[in-house]
C-alpha cells in the first residue's frame, strides 16, 4: 500500500497499519472485525415490514366489488364503458343497433361539420399527429396562437392559454394562483377538477350552498378578512342539475369583497346567450367584469383540452409555471385545428344555438308534462332525470337502450346516494319528433320499473348506503 493509499508513514494509525498486514486489504480487515464482533447481522438489523397489501384489499376496490355485487343479485348490466361505432352525435351505434343518443356533448353537433373535420386532416398533413413537446421548448406552433387569439377575442379578454386537458386546466391554474395563505370559496357542485385545485394549491377552501349568492356572501363575511387572497368559483352551466348562477350577483359579491371570480363554462359555451359566447352575453355584461374564464375544447366544439381567457399577467403567469401546462405535451395539431375550425363555425352559424335552445326547452317541457322531475334544469344543454336510487337508474338506463335510447345514469359518488339520475344531454341535431318520443319512453319505462321494484332492493340499498 503507497503513501498515496494510505498517507504517510506518520500519519497512519494502529487501524491502517492492520489493514496493510490483513489478506484482502480494507474490505479484508472490515470482515474481520465484524466477525470478531459477532454482532453484525444485516437480516436482523433492517427494519422489518409487511408485504404489500395487495391492490384488490384497497378500500376504494372493496367498494366497487360492493357495488358489483348488488348489480349481479339484481341481473343488472353495468352501464358504462359501453363501445360504440363511428362518431357520436344525435345518433350512436352499439353492437350493430342505432340509438337515440343523449350521452354525448357534442352540443351543436360540429364533430359532425365536415369543415371540422377537414382541418384536422390538413393539420396532420402539414405538422403531423402531435407536436412532440411542450410548448415551453419546441411544441410551440403558429395554429395554437391563432386558436389562442380567436378564443381571447370570443371573450373580450386580453390573451388565452390553450392546455392539452380540461381536468388539468382547472387544476393548474387554481393550484398555481392560490397559496396557503389564500381562500377558495367554491359552489359545492363544482367539477371535480376545481376541488383538486383547490386541494393542490393548500387554500382554505369554503363549499357555499348550490346557487345561493346570500350563503356565498355569508361565507365571505365570516372568513375573508382571515387570508390574504380570495377566489369565488363557480360553472357558467352545471353538468349535473343543467342549471347555471346569478352572474351579477357573483360579480357584485366578488367586488365588495375584494375576490378574483372564475367561471368555468364547459357547458355553456355555445350554448348561453343568443349567438353562444355563454354566460357574460346571456347576462348581458362586460366579459372583463370577470376574471378568469376557464372552458374546454371538448364539448361545443368538438376536440380535445382546455383554456383560460384573461388578462396577460394571469395568462403570462400560467404559461411559464402552470404545471399541466409546461410539462405536459402541447394540444396536438388536429385537436387545435378541430376547435380552432368549430369555433369559426360557432361564429358564422348561430342558429344551431337557436336550434339547441329550442330543442332543450322542448325536452323540460314535455318532461314536465309526463310528470318527470327534470330539478332544477334550465333547458339549455343538460337536462337530468331524477330517478331516486341507483339500482332503479340503472334498470331504467337497461330499459332504455333495449327500447333504442342511449342515456346514462348518474349515480353515487357522483352524487348522493338517494339522487341517482338519468342525465340526457341535448344537442342541435335532436329532431322534436327524437325528444318527444324519448320522454314517453322514459316515463312509460320510470313508472313499470317502479311497480315492479321489490322490498329486496331497498332493504339491499339500505346495506349499500351503509
Amino acid at each position: 500500500m503507497t503513501n498515496q493509499d494510505l498517507g504517510s508513514r506518520e500519519s497512519q494509525t494502529p487501524w491502517t497499519e492492520a489493514v496493510e498486514r490483513t489478506p484482502g486489504g480494507l474490505k479484508g480487515a472490515a470482515r474481520s472485525f465484524a466477525k470478531a464482533l459477532g454482532t453484525i447481522r444485516p437480516a436482523e438489523t433492517e427494519p422489518k415490514y409487511k408485504p404489500a397489501i395487495p391492490f384488490g384489499e384497497l378500500h376504494i376496490f372493496q367498494s366497487m366489488n360492493k357495488h358489483r355485487s348488488v348489480a349481479n343479485m339484481f341481473g343488472l348490466k353495468n352501464p358504462f364503458y359501453r363501445a360504440h361505432d363511428g362518431r357520436l352525435g344525435a345518433i350512436a351505434v352499439h353492437e350493430g343497433r342505432e340509438l337515440v343518443n343523449f350521452a354525448s356533448y357534442d352540443y351543436l353537433g360540429l364533430n359532425q361539420e365536415p369543415a371540422v373535420a377537414e382541418a384536422a386532416k390538413a393539420a396532420i398533413d402539414e405538422c403531423g399527429t402531435s407536436v412532440s413537446a411542450s410548448r415551453l421548448v419546441a411544441g410551440e406552433r403558429m395554429m395554437h396562437r391563432e386558436l389562442e387569439r380567436e378564443l381571447a377575442d370570443f371573450y373580450g379578454s386580453d390573451a388565452c392559454l390553450v392546455f392539452v386537458s380540461g381536468h388539468a386546466t382547472n387544476i393548474s391554474t387554481i393550484g398555481l394562483l392560490m397559496a396557503p395563505e389564500d381562500l377558495i370559496v367554491q359552489d359545492e357542485l363544482m367539477h371535480n377538477s376545481a376541488i383538486v385545485g383547490a386541494k393542490l394549491s393548500r387554500a382554505t377552501a369554503i363549499n357555499f350552498r348550490h346557487n345561493n349568492p346570500d350563503h356565498l356572501e355569508q361565507v365571505l363575511r365570516e372568513n375573508r378578512e382571515k387570508h390574504k387572497n380570495a377566489l369565488i368559483v363557480a360553472e357558467g352551466l352545471y353538468s349535473m342539475d343543467g342549471d347555471f348562477p346569478d352572474l351579477r350577483r357573483l360579480i357584485e359579491i366578488k367586488k365588495r369583497y375584494g375576490c378574483w371570480l372564475m367561471i368555468d363554462e364547459a357547458h355553456s359555451l355555445g350554448v348561453m346567450g343568443k349567438t353562444g359566447r355563454g354566460s357574460f352575453e346571456h347576462f348581458g355584461i362586460d366579459p372583463r367584469e370577470v376574471d378568469i374564464w376557464m372552458g374546454t375544447l371538448s364539448k361545443t366544439l368538438g376536440s380535445c383540452g382546455g383554456y383560460i381567457c384573461g388578462n396577460r399577467d394571469l395568462i403570462e403567469m400560467l404559461m411559464y409555471h402552470a404545471p399541466g401546462f409546461v410539462y405536459s405535451v402541447g394540444l396536438s395539431p388536429p385537436a387545435t385545428a378541430a376547435a380552432l375550425a368549430a369555433l369559426r363555425v360557432l361564429k358564422s352559424d348561430p342558429a344551431r344555438v337557436a336550434k339547441l335552445r329550442a330543442n332543450g326547452h322542448l325536452f323540460v317541457e314535455e318532461a314536465k308534462k309526463a310528470g318527470l322531475d327534470t330539478m332544477t334544469s334550465a333547458g339549455y344543454s343538460v337536462v337530468p332525470v331524477m330517478v331516486g336510487d341507483p339500482v332503479r337508474a340503472v334498470r331504467l338506463t337497461d330499459r332504455l337502450l333495449e327500447r333504442g335510447i342511449n342515456a346514462l345514469p348518474i349515480i353515487h359518488p357522483a352524487v348522493p346516494m338517494k339522487a341517482a339520475r338519468i342525465r340526457f344531454f341535448i344537442t342541435s341535431k335532436h329532431t322534436p319528433e327524437q325528444i318527444r318520443s324519448t320522454v314517453k319512453i322514459v316515463a312509460e319505462e320510470l313508472a313499470n320499473i317502479a311497480k315492479r321494484q321489490s322490498l329486496m332492493e331497498r332493504a339491499t340499498l339500505a346495506v349499500v348506503a351503509r
